[in-house]
């Protein structure tokens, strides 16, 4: 994708000379943020298990493996490189058949999408806050990369709600 390598041109300036340790605030948004990336991902792999349309499926896989996965693997690598103790996981949850559960005791499709158009647009603003409160160059560059992960993944989802006529829309204004 060219905007990553627009992102990483507009920080390449900054990321010259020595590194700064990481401060607290840093450390704590990085650890937080990978943490809630691998409970989004069992979240979209049990939604992957539920979900009914082979549309919204695929986009729960395609999401999983072109956003939260890359997102993963860097912060963990990052947070390795940095010494920094790793939170603890939950295994993966295995692929299955579950159209036995009753309807009443699993989400559907529309609150399945729904959810997933919210955990995207958090993330983006936790992403954000990370961003923010960075100091380092390299922590802001990889905040704004996961910003436009989950913002190019956030429209994908939002197109296919609007398809469905699941995408809740506040009252419009009138003066």
């Amino acid at each position: 994708m060219k905007v990553f390598d627009l992102i990483h041109d507009v920080f390449q300036p900054f990321m010259d000379g020595d590194k700064r340790p990481l401060n607290v605030m840093e450390v704590s948004n990085l650890w937080f943020f990978l943490l809630g990336t691998v409970t989004t991902m069992r979240n979209e792999e049990i939604g992957y298990n539920i979900a009914q349309d082979p549309e919204l499926k695929q986009l729960l896989k395609d999401i999983r493996e072109t956003v939260h996965v890359p997102i993963r693997d860097e912060l963990k690598e990052f947070l390795t490189n940095e010494g920094i103790p790793l939170p603890a996981s939950t295994p993966v949850k295995p692929v299955g058949d579950y159209r036995d559960i009753p309807e009443g005791a699993k989400l559907n499709d529309e609150e399945l999408a729904n959810l997933m158009s919210y955990n995207l647009a958090m993330g983006v603003n936790y992403a954000a806050k990370g961003m923010t409160e960075s100091i380092r160059a390299d922590i802001g560059l990889l905040f704004s990369k996961i910003i436009m992960r989950k913002t190019a993944a956030s429209l994908r989802v939002k197109q296919y709600l609007d398809r469905h006529e699941w995408l809740r829309i506040p009252p419009y204004y009138k003066s």
